[in-house]
C-alpha cells in the first residue's frame, strides 16, 4: 500500500488547510483563469481537489468540476458546501490511480484539468508517466492542464534542508507546529519524510515520499503521456521558469 493512502487525515489535513492563504489561492484561479481557457459550461478535472479551495470558486464561475481526494474528510466537506450552495461539483474520495476513468469521467473528456497544491510528486518512474496518461486519457483532445510542483530537483536540491520546523497558520486559535526530518535516496531520486504534527498537547507523525525529477525529466513524461507541454512558469505571475525558483507550474495541452 502505498504512503499516502494512509497519510490524509487528522492533523496533517488542519495544518494543510491552516497553511493556505486567500492570497495565495485567489493568485492560484487567476493563473487558472488564465491559462485554461475555460468557461461557463465546461468541464474541469480538479485532481487531488482537497476540501475545494479551487473547485468551489470555480464552480461558482459556472463550470462543472469534478474533483477527486483520497482525504475523507476533506471530500465531506467538499460535498457539504456544494449542497449547501448548490454548485455543480462532484467530489470523489478515491485514490485517483485506483478508481476506474468512468467513474471519474466520461467519453466526452474534460475540457481542462489541473493539480495544484503540491501533490505532483507522488510517484516513482513508471506510476508517474501512468499517472499523466491517465489525466491525458481523461481530457479532450486539445485538452488543457495546469500542474504544480515545489519537488522538482531544480527548486529542492539548491537548498535541500535535513531538518526543519515552523508554526502554521495565524495566532488565532490553537497554535500549530510543523516539523520535518528528511533523507535524500540518491538512487531512487527520492525524499523520504517523517512529518510531525503538534497542537494543543497531541502530536502525529506520517511518513511521506517525494520523487524528484528534473524539468526536463518531466517534459519528457509529460510527452510520453500524450502531452504538448506549452510553457513552464517559475513563478504564480507566469514568468518562465529558472534554476532556484521555488516551485514550477507546467502547463500543456493533450495532443
Amino acid at each position: 500500500m502505498a504512503w499516502y493512502h494512509n497519510f490524509f487525515h487528522g492533523l496533517p489535513q488542519t495544518a494543510w488547510k491552516a497553511a493556505q492563504t486567500e492570497e495565495q489561492t485567489q493568485l492560484d484561479l487567476e493563473l487558472l483563469v488564465e491559462t485554461l481557457d475555460f468557461g461557463p459550461g465546461d468541464r474541469l478535472l480538479d485532481i487531488f481537489c482537497g476540501y475545494g479551495r479551487h473547485a468551489l470558486p470555480l464552480a461558482r464561475m459556472g463550470t462543472y468540476v469534478t474533483g477527486v481526494d483520497i482525504s475523507s474528510e476533506y471530500i465531506a466537506e467538499l460535498q457539504a458546501t456544494a449542497k449547501a450552495e448548490k454548485l455543480s461539483v462532484t467530489a470523489i474520495e478515491a485514490d485517483f490511480m485506483a478508481v476506474t476513468e468512468s467513474e471519474i469521467g466520461d467519453a466526452a473528456g474534460f475540457d481542462a484539468g489541473y493539480c495544484l497544491g503540491n501533490s505532483f510528486s507522488f510517484f516513482a518512474h513508471a506510476d508517474m508517466l501512468a499517472f499523466l496518461t491517465r489525466i491525458a486519457r481523461l481530457l479532450k483532445p486539445g485538452g488543457r492542464f495546469l500542474a504544480h510542483s515545489e519537488m522538482i530537483a531544480e527548486s529542492v536540491l539548491p537548498d535541500y534542508q535535513a531538518r526543519n520546523w515552523q508554526p502554521i497558520g495565524d495566532e488565532e486559535g490553537e497554535p500549530l507546529l510543523f516539523l520535518v526530518e528528511n533523507e535524500y535516496d540518491p538512487l531512487e531520486s527520492r525524499i523520504d519524510s517523517s512529518l510531525t504534527y503538534v497542537q494543543a498537547g497531541k502530536a502525529q507523525t506520517r511518513k511521506a515520499e517525494h520523487y524528484i525529477y528534473t524539468l526536463a525529466e518531466l517534459c519528457r513524461l509529460f510527452d510520453k503521456a500524450g502531452f504538448d507541454v506549452v510553457a513552464c512558469y517559475g513563478t504564480i505571475e507566469g514568468e518562465p521558469f529558472s534554476l532556484g525558483d521555488e516551485a514550477v507550474w507546467i502547463y500543456a495541452h493533450r495532443k
